[in-house]
């Protein structure tokens, strides 16, 4: 007795502890979501571009007759550094980049006259710099799109040659010049984030700046001959520039992919609802329904010919129904007719029966689904 009452507390004991097992292992685990990701933080990254600038030399001799501006394609690649703060879909940053530039070109200027002899000036810029702030929004489902507005302060270096064209047995006299000039900058861009860590953007820039003076070389006038001795230009240049860079942003995992699901993804079978996304979203579709009424005739808006007419062939065909009836039960006089009222209404007057006939004529005519279509 005493062993089965211990074998059996130990049957309970057992059956407590599994219990208690399986409610633990019933206790859901809570997964926190990941961190929404926006653009807001530091970043550093690299670019490379392309474009053409213009540079124009002021005639000190008078106005050019031809000449006088250099077109330069440009070449370049460099780095930027920025940081960003984001609020809701704005986005407010700063940002510095630099480029060395690979960039030349060559005109006729100076070209006052053909008394005058020109020069031929070669000129390209070797560095850019900017320190511009940005303006964006970003756009899309998950906000990994950025378009934005940037400007601010550029500068350059920029250097070339002012050289006399043939001036007889002598050497040609030239100038040398090497300058860095601030001037400014516009422009735009999109932005697209490839991963929580790296985003890829391309960008135009607009970038103007002004000169010095720039010293001439003395040159020779003939008619009458004459030496005009050391002057002074001023240079003014315009640079489109496009880039396409890549950025590293800050504080993520260079390896790290997107934890966002998809904004239409379809889960699999089996798991759980997909949490709300932000965003806008489009949907459409049709509908079908099935109806089915009654209706009544209203004698009212029929002509009484017509009505007459129909009533009539109702009436003869309910008295062919009725007719053998008729010899059993005896003889019913049946008076039919329609008669107008002073209203716009029409009343039928008759005996019951035909009046029930043709009432139940209607009901007699059935539609295709076997349902009878009108009211008694």
């Amino acid at each position: 007795m005493r062993s089965g009452v211990l074998l059996s507390g130990a049957t309970t004991i057992a059956l407590v502890a599994i219990g208690a097992a399986n409610a633990a292992d019933l206790v859901p685990v809570v997964k926190l979501p990941a961190p929404v990701w926006n653009w807001s933080g530091g970043y550093i990254g690299g670019h490379v571009g392309g474009g053409y600038g213009r540079t124009s030399f002021r005639n000190p001799y008078g106005p050019s007759i031809y000449g006088g501006v250099v077109d330069t394609p440009v070449f370049l690649a460099g780095g930027q550094l920025g940081f960003n703060w984001q609020n809701n879909g704005w986005l407010f940053g700063v940002e510095l980049d630099a480029s060395g530039a690979v960039s030349e070109g060559t005109n006729t200027c100076l070209a006052a006259s053909g008394l005058i002899v020109s020069a031929n000036c070669k000129t390209g810029p070797n560095v850019f710099a900017t320190g511009t702030g940005r303006v964006g929004y970003a756009f899309g489902a998950l906000g990994h799109t950025l378009a934005y507005l940037k400007g601010g302060v550029a500068w350059q270096n920029i250097r070339g040659d002012i050289v006399n064209n043939f001036e007889g047995l002598g050497p040609q006299q030239k100038t040398h010049f090497d300058y860095g000039r601030l001037g400014g900058t516009i422009g735009l861009g999109v932005e697209q984030a490839l991963t929580p860590a790296w985003s890829v953007k391309v960008e135009y820039n607009y970038l103007h700046f002004g000169g010095p003076s720039v010293a001439t070389p003395p040159t020779v006038q003939n008619p009458p001959f004459a030496i005009l001795p050391v002057n002074t230009t001023g240079l003014s240049s315009n640079y489109h520039i496009g880039k396409i860079g890549l950025n590293y942003h800050f504080g993520a995992d260079p390896w790290t992919q997107w934890s966002d699901a998809p904004l239409y993804a379809k889960a699999p079978a089996g798991a759980p609802p997909m949490a709300y996304a932000a965003g806008w979203s489009f949907e459409g579709g049709s509908r079908l329904w099935l109806s089915r009424g009654r209706f009544q005739w209203n004698l009212g808006a029929v002509p009484v010919e017509i009505a007459t007419a129909h009533l009539q062939t109702r009436s003869n065909a309910a008295r062919a129904e009725v007719a053998p009836q008729r010899v059993h039960q005896g003889a019913r006089a049946a008076a039919h007719q329609v008669a107008p009222d002073p209203g716009q209404n029409r009343r039928i007057i008759g005996d019951d029966s035909t009046a029930r006939a043709s009432r139940f004529r209607y009901s007699r005519s059935t539609t295709p689904h076997g349902r009878t279509c009108c009211p008694t």
